[in-house]
């Protein structure tokens, strides 16, 4: 099964983390990597698919590749989703 969340990424935040989910459930991450020539989109996915326990190619970003919003596509199950952010996507991407 495939998620879509939305993400606020903000790069040279100092260290690759997740902050947590902001108010309109986007999942706010930060990465050390700048962002040049996809250095933090990068980071992005290495993150979260480190985060939720699965491959690198099952996350993707599918929506706002030069912004700091972006939907992120993963393929993992809601509940493991759920479980490691509670509260995310509560919003729509």
């Amino acid at each position: 099964m495939s998620v879509r969340v939305a993400v606020r990424l903000t790069p040279r935040g100092g260290s690759d983390r997740v902050d947590g989910v902001g108010e309109d459930g986007a999942l706010q991450v930060r990465v050390a990597a700048p962002p040049v020539e996809g250095a933090a989109n990068e980071a992005l996915c290495r993150l979260v698919a480190r985060e939720l326990g699965v491959a690198r190619g099952a996350v993707r970003i599918v929506a706002g590749a030069t912004g700091r919003r972006k939907v992120v596509e993963i393929v993992v199950a809601a509940d493991v989703l759920a479980a490691a952010w509670p509260g995310v996507g509560a919003g729509r991407p």
